[in-house]
């Protein structure tokens, strides 16, 4: 589903912060993305989501080279990867359940052929009570489960998550990877940014780890 082959990137004429990036992420699979803060974890989401483009090498996405896509081809891609940020990027002046239908209207789709699927997301992240609140109001778990659900409502076959549990408490945060192993189990790959390794520690799973800008793979 996602391919680099000595993908490197710099900005201006600054050395590469990162370089020969070369790994796949596979159909239904499940992996972390870890490293020190400042290692390039949020840059490498960035390439993935194909808001960045790399300096040199080949991405592909879905089979596309994705360095090569058109103004077009591009958006069509993006909609197949669904994507939670650090800062959540709710609408203040949207509800949760505006908020979390948002990808669906700017699609055009009427309100009447996903209502019931916006409000299913919102049930299963423990929203339900709180489909009509706005984010002033929202606690950083509301937010963070708001943004969550905005990244699944379009059905992504594949998931981004930057430091998904970093805004709450641990409780929280197990009951979040409860969502995201769930998610993979239905068929989604999942890509989660962290540095915590004792959140990490309690999963079996695949690790990229970025350090001095190079990726080393541990399955």
């Amino acid at each position: 589903m996602i391919r680099f082959d000595n993908v490197g990137l710099r900005y201006g004429v600054g050395a590469e912060v990162l370089r020969d990036l070369t790994f796949h992420i596979g159909p239904r699979s499940f992996q972390f993305l870890t490293g020190p803060s400042g290692a390039g974890k949020t840059t490498l989401m960035r390439l993935i989501f194909l808001s960045l483009k790399p300096t040199r090498g080949l991405i592909t996405l879905f089979g596309e080279d994705a360095t090569s896509l058109s103004k077009v081809a591009l958006p069509k891609i993006r909609r197949r990867i669904g994507v939670v940020f650090q800062d959540f990027r709710l609408l203040d002046h949207l509800t949760t359940f505006e908020n979390v239908a948002l990808p669906l209207r700017v699609l055009g789709k009427e309100e009447s052929s996903y209502r019931a699927d916006v409000v299913e997301l919102l049930r299963w992240v423990g929203l339900g009570d709180r489909m009509h609140a706005f984010p002033a109001v929202m606690s950083g778990g509301e937010k963070q489960r708001a943004a969550i659900a905005r990244a699944l409502i379009g059905k992504p076959e594949i998931l981004l998550a930057d430091e998904p549990t970093g805004n709450v408490d641990p409780p929280l945060a197990r009951r979040l990877m409860r969502l995201f192993v769930e998610l993979n189990r239905l068929g989604t790959s999942v890509v989660i940014a962290t540095h915590d390794i004792n959140l990490m520690n309690q999963f079996n799973a695949r690790r990229l780890v970025i350090e001095q800008g190079r990726l080393t793979i541990y399955d």
